[in-house]
This record gives C-alpha cells, structure tokens and sequence, in this order.
C-alpha cells in the first residue's frame, strides 16, 4: 500500500493528466497531488476548438472539462515543466519552483508545429491552432470576414479549418505538399475520396504543391509564394502542420526520451536510458510511445482524445499502486468532423499493404475502408458511415482475416476489390 505521505505530481494539465490523476484518487491514493500545467487553464477539452469555437457556437472558455478532483489537489498552472531531477526526485518549473516527488505522471503533451521562419510565422494573419488562445484569436479573425483563408496542411485539422471556412461562406484555399489530403494517415486512395468532397464543397485544393514562403506587408501577412511560382493572396494563413511533443525537459534526466516520445514499457512505466522501467513514473496521452500488442509491439505514440482518456487512467491506476491486468494495448479510435462528413477510424493504418472498400459506395462520399498488412485487417475507416464501423474494430482488434468475409447489405454491388493503399 501506498503511504499516504507519498507525493505525486502530474506534468500536464490536458485530457491525459486530468484522467490521470482522477484514477488516483478514485483507486484511493491518499498523498498529495499537485498539477503542473503550462498554460494558465484547468484542462479543457480539444475537440471543440476546430469547430464549435471557430464557428462562434461557443466560447473558447467553454470547453473546460469536467472533473471529480476536489480541493486537495495543488495546481501550478502557467508555468511549464523545465528539468527533471531523477536522482533528487524533483521537478523543475520555469518560475523557479522545485516539486518533490514519490510519483510522477508524464503527461505533457504536444504544441503546434510552427512555420519554418519565426518572423513569417509571428506575422499579423498567421496562426496556429492547438490551444484555447489559438482558437479565440483564430475566430476572431475569421469573424472579420476575409477576402481569403490560406490552409497550409492537409491532415485533420487542415481539413477540419478548411471545411469550416466554406461553413462561414469564406473562400479557401489549402495547399498540401502530397497527393491527397490526408494521405500520410489513410493513404491517397481515401484521401482522393475526401479530397473530392472537399472540392465539390468549392475548397481550392493545391495538392501536390508547397508555400515556400509568407510576404510581409508592414508586419502583416498579405500572400503566399508557392514552390512553383504561384502566388496566393489571402488575409489569414493557418499553418497546421502537426504537433511537436513536449519532451525537451526530459534532457538530461537519463530517460528514454526524444522528439518522438517518452518511451514506456508495455505496462506503463516510463524506461530510463538503459531500458528499465521506472516504477515511480509513468506517462500517457500524445507524449507516451509505448508497445502495441495489436501491431506485434511497434511503439507508437498517438494523438487521439480516445487514447488519452484510457491511457490516462491506465496510467493514473498504475501509480495509485493498483496491480495492472496486462500490456496497455487500447485499440486505437479517432473521429473529425469535416463540415456535415464525420470520419472515424479504429486501428493504426501504417504500414497496410492492402486497401478494400466492404460497405457503402466509395464515389457516394459514404462508405467503410479496411486496411490490411499480410492478410489481417489492421484498421478500419468509417466516412459518413459510423454504425458499420463498431463491427470493423472487432475485426481489427481480432486481427481478423483480409479481406474481410461474409455478407452485408450494402456492401459494394461488384463485390470486395482490393486496392493499394497509396501511402506516401
């Protein structure tokens, strides 16, 4: 049992470390619990932010998440996470504070990758979106109505921008440097097929096509030059080029950590440089790479609310001292909402070597995608076409055979093709 003397502290204040610490204290830790947040919000919820809150539906301090915490948790909110100090058990935070702990929660999350010239992305007209200011400034901006929204990035938050600005009656224009939006994650064959829906709902597609540079007109974004000479004149530049994880104030703390993640064992411990766990610490949420049993142990760190709610609470109950049930391996869900197109996903789709539509008609704009890699179905996606989708994850996360078998009605009238996937 746990001493109710012992400390535990949570680096992050999101959906992960919120989840955490409330499995803390529901499997009965009793010791102290202190929240380290970079920004100075409770945790609040994500999702919204690409979409009630650009569209004005609601406010951006609306979407703080609900909680069981109580008043005996200690928050340090506003003040990132600097340095750990393993052998002192401290944590170092940018005001100076030190915090001692018995228990660490690594959940610290990832920020938006930024435009590759800092005085191009500080331009008045640039933003990113990742957090609750980002979404306030970015709807005000949309509010004002301008002339064109420049999307630079073609993966679910581009898309999700984008289609929300045909949404407000804005014209918009999203460049993306591969064959298709969205084809790093489900490969260009489905992306052509959400690409189409874009495009039919009048956003002007550049793919194939990367800005090269942001012009400045008195500190103030006024056009993009494209690799090719193209110019795009627009008043508001997104730049939704992915995340960066937070992981440069592991330096030094003799972790097995770097730009990809903080590595953990397949229970949960989070591994030193030497490959031990931990049993003080352990992480989740978009931070923590960890073995997927479903993908024959591939570590993988993923981006997904789903992911860091149960990785978080996994992770929370392995602290409070509960004994854990087996490998952490969750599968894997996602959805985005793309104007009225909702997409949903169960499973990892990397490495598919075979793509096979089983429900719906591809060209409809409605229809299910199974993605399989030697002869077992490893994803499954779901676009405008959700009640199928739960049959699918039970595929995946059997690692049923693929093709997938048996009857449906709706499946493809000629039948189950198999197509290439079309992965960058």
């Amino acid at each position: 049992m746990i001493p109710s003397s012992d400390r535990a502290v949570v680096v992050g204040a999101g959906l992960a470390a919120l989840r955490g610490a409330e499995a803390m204290r529901a499997c009965g830790f009793s010791g102290s619990v202190t929240i380290v947040g970079a920004e100075p919000y409770r945790p609040y919820d994500r999702p919204p932010l690409s979409k009630h809150v650009l569209t004005g539906e609601i406010q951006a301090d609306a979407t703080t998440l609900p909680s069981s915490l109580g008043a005996d948790v200690n928050w340090r909110l506003g003040s990132p996470a600097v340095r750990l100090d393993r052998g002192a058990q401290t944590l170092h935070l940018a005001d100076g504070e030190a915090l001692s702990y018995d228990r660490l929660h690594i959940a610290a999350g990832t920020r938006a990758r930024p435009w590759s010239n800092p005085h191009e992305g500080r331009l008045d007209g640039v933003f990113t979106l990742r957090g609750r200011d980002d979404a306030a400034a970015l709807r005000a901006a949309l509010a004002a109505r301008p002339r064109r929204v420049l999307v630079i990035g073609g993966g679910f938050i581009g898309c999700e921008v984008a289609s929300l600005c045909r949404h407000l009656g804005l014209r918009v224009t999203l460049v993306e440097p591969g064959p298709t939006p969205l084809a790093r994650v489900l490969g260009s064959t489905v992306g052509a097929l959400i690409g189409a829906i874009h495009g039919g709902r009048g956003v002007d597609l550049r793919c194939g096509s990367e800005v090269e540079w942001l012009e400045d007109a008195g500190g103030r974004f006024v056009r993009a030059h494209l690799t090719d000479g193209t110019r795009i004149d627009a008043d508001v530049a997104v730049i939704a080029l992915g995340a960066v994880r937070n992981t440069e104030w592991l330096d030094g703390a003799g972790l097995s950590a770097d730009p990809g993640g903080v590595d953990c064992d397949a229970v949960g411990y989070v591994l030193d440089a030497d490959g031990q766990p931990d049993p003080r610490i352990a992480a989740a949420g978009d931070v923590a790479r960890f073995p997927h049993p479903l993908y024959g142990g591939r570590r993988v760190a993923l981006e997904h609310w789903s992911q860091a709610v149960a990785q978080g609470i996994h992770a929370g109950r392995l602290l409070a001292g509960a004994k854990p049930e087996g490998p952490y391996g969750a599968l894997p869900t996602f959805w985005s909402t793309q104007g009225d197109v909702v997409i949903k996903s169960a499973g990892l789709t990397e490495g598919a070597d075979a793509l096979a539509f089983t429900q719906g008609e591809p060209a409809s704009g409605r229809f299910i995608a199974v993605y399989g890699r030697e002869g077992r179905c490893i994803a499954a996606v779901s676009v405008d076409s959700a009640r199928w989708l739960p049959a699918h994850a039970e595929m995946v996360a059997t690692g049923a055979p693929f093709p997938p078998r048996g009857a449906a009605a709706d499946r493809p009238a000629k039948g189950i093709a198999i197509h290439a996937p079309g992965f960058p």
